[in-house]
């Protein structure tokens, strides 16, 4: 091959780079404590768009970092129950209403079936 040829390297292998002039990322150090007294200082990038509040400690507990304030709990809406939505719709006199034309046509119905002896 020519001189303007790259030599391959494999996976794993040694970089050629060298550490000079890197410097790493800013971190924030984030503490959290279980309720066994364990500390886990966990370090989460300066700009973070998102940081739990909760850790899974090592003993298996949840630690809790008090430097993150807790999320507001979302606003629940009561359950709606089908009679909830027919009363959105109708109202009690219709519902009469109704009632009495459906069992008329009962009756009428109960009325013409034949008489077993």
């Amino acid at each position: 091959m020519g001189e303007t040829s790259m030599k391959g390297t494999r996976l794993g292998a040694l970089s050629y780079e060298r550490d000079e002039n890197v410097a790493p990322a800013e971190r924030r150090i984030v503490r959290y404590v279980c309720p066994e007294g364990h500390v886990s200082d966990v370090p989460y990038f300066v700009d973070a768009d998102e940081i739990q509040r909760e850790w899974t400690c090592r003993c298996g507990a949840t630690a809790i970092a008090e430097e993150i304030a807790p999320e507001e709990p979302k606003e629940q809406r009561p359950v709606r129950t089908h009679w909830d939505m027919l009363m959105e719709r109708r109202t009690r006199a219709d519902l009469e209403e109704l009632l009495e034309e459906r069992l008329a046509l009962l009756r009428e119905a109960r009325e013409e079936l034949p008489k077993s002896a």
